[in-house]
């Protein structure tokens, strides 16, 4: 596994959308060898005003990649790029 991860995965409590998300960023991460970071929104402020409702929020090589759902696919190609 790479030393840093590549994945940060913005989510918070209760949030059915962020457990479905969380699933495939994690399967998607062991798959390839890749490490992801969870951050809970609600646990900065700054962070709550930025995402808001649009949790979860995907970032790849520290852009935003997808919010709500992430797209397996899209996430593979993203990390193989």
């Amino acid at each position: 596994m790479s030393a840093e991860p590549r994945v940060t995965f913005y989510s918070r409590v209760g949030c059915h959308l962020c457990d479905d998300a969380r699933a495939v960023v994690a399967r998607v991460c062991a798959d390839l060898g890749e490490n992801f970071v969870e951050v809970d929104v609600d646990s900065d402020p700054d962070l709550e005003d930025r995402f808001g409702e649009e949790v979860p929020v995907t970032f790849v090589d520290g852009r935003q990649h997808d919010f709500w759902r992430v797209d397996e696919g899209r996430l593979r190609a993203a990390l193989g790029a």
